[in-house]
């Protein structure tokens, strides 16, 4: 049977239970995906950073790492190449690129240094998000917006107002909105004696920063939350109420990342939650592996959650990124199951007869309600992604790893 033929029988399949799948993949191929560009290089970046900080590891030495923005924007080009409808990219602003002899230092960082990434996506068709970067840097070593010192927390005010600049210049450009994310490596690594003083201090740095005039439609700020870090087991400053409540109050976006929490508390269970208060909500997609590691996202159970509760809050009011880093496998590859599975995860969910599910919760039939969702485990969900795969001009199934063993063989491999 062709690909067409299987896809036809599994539409009526769906039909019986009141699903179309000619809707469901025109709804999933207009959710972007933002594509994180550190999977790349194990978030190594442009600007001279060196050893990673912050909290932040990447383990594994697979060969292929990209080492300048010509091999970078090549690998994240033959990943979408792979990836069914058009997405986004986004950007740390440690990938800043330079021109021979110059350098500036993050908190002078301007447009201009990222032209090329504006030259690459209008090239591809793909919008850009963008992260100030926080971390691996000699000024990260203690604190950053909430430390002690008032210089080291006035140049990351700077590098802040210098990326929302930015973020605005991408958004300009590109005609649409750029997510901008603060994520910030603050915390104790034992019991501290005072938690209110540098939660103050953090609060006054994104006040001044946020005092800078700019335009609002354009760049959605967001605020990454986490539980800990590596060097910072006991207190992080920025947690998941402070942002929260800040976010709230200055009607800037709160940011979930499903690597952030405690091990048993899930992202899924609390975008219903955020999307009662919030208009719109951001994401961090990755797999945590009993703490943040960041692993590539697989079609898991707690993906699926995450997906259903996507489609059933409003697709257009999530702001959906993944976030993770694998140095142990083709990074390549580790993108291109990472981007897949978030698609079919939403395919699975935009697949559920979700007001049947919801009229039988309401009426407290869960007898049947459970047994409905089991069977529809089963449903024939991969004929209906195959068939989208095709017409989306990507390979189907798993073809698409030839390709990349190809580029690994041809491409990855000659890196020195």
């Amino acid at each position: 049977m062709t690909l067409k033929e299987r896809y036809d029988a599994a539409k009526e399949v769906y039909k019986a239970i009141g699903v179309d799948t000619d809707v469901a993949m025109k709804a999933l191929k207009e959710i972007p995906i933002s594509m994180h560009c550190w999977q790349g290089d194990d978030v190594t970046g442009f600007d001279g950073a060196g050893a990673l900080s912050g909290g932040i590891q990447t383990t594994g030495n697979y060969p292929g790492r990209a080492r300048n923005p010509e091999e970078l924007m090549a690998d994240m080009d033959k990943t979408l190449s792979l990836i069914p409808g058009k997405h986004r990219i986004n950007l740390h602003a440690s990938y800043a690129i330079f021109e021979e002899g110059e350098w500036v230092d993050r908190d002078q960082l301007e447009p201009k240094h990222f032209k090329k990434w504006v030259e690459f996506a209008k090239e591809k068709g793909i919008g850009i998000d963008f992260n100030p970067t926080l971390f691996s840097h000699a000024n990260a070593e203690n604190a950053t917006l909430s430390s002690e010192d008032p210089k080291i927390r006035s140049f990351w005010i700077d590098h802040v107002k210098a990326c929302i600049k930015i973020s605005e210049y991408f958004a300009t450009e590109q005609g649409n909105p750029c997510t901008m994310n603060i994520w910030i490596p603050d915390g104790f690594k034992d019991i501290p004696a005072d938690r209110t003083s540098p939660r103050a201090r953090l609060k006054d740095s994104l006040d001044q920063i946020l005092s800078m005039e700019y335009d609002k439609t354009k760049v959605l700020v967001a605020v990454e939350s986490k539980v800990f870090g590596i060097g910072m087991e006991s207190c992080t400053i920025g947690s998941h109420e402070f942002y929260m409540n800040y976010a709230s109050k200055n009607d800037i976006l709160c940011l979930l990342d499903s690597g952030h929490y405690h091990p048993t508390e899930v992202v899924s269970d609390k975008i219903s939650s955020m999307l009662l208060f919030f208009d719109k909500v951001a994401l961090h997609v990755t797999r945590p592996v009993r703490w943040d590691s960041d692993h590539v996202v697989l079609f898991d159970d707690e993906t699926k959650e995450i997906a259903k509760e996507i489609i059933r809050g409003g697709s257009d009011r999530v702001l959906l990124a993944l976030d993770f880093f694998d140095a142990s496998i083709n990074r390549i590859s580790a993108w291109v199951v990472g981007m897949r599975n978030m698609q079919k995860a939403l395919l699975n969910a935009l697949l559920l007869p979700n007001e049947k599910l919801a009229q039988l919760q309401n009426s407290r039939s869960f007898t049947e309600l459970m047994m409905l969702q089991e069977e529809l485990k089963l449903y024939p969900i991969g004929d209906v992604w195959n068939y989208f795969c095709e017409l989306n001009g990507v390979p189907a199934k798993e073809d698409w790893f030839k390709e990349v063993a190809t580029y690994e063989k041809e491409v990855l491999l000659n890196r020195k």
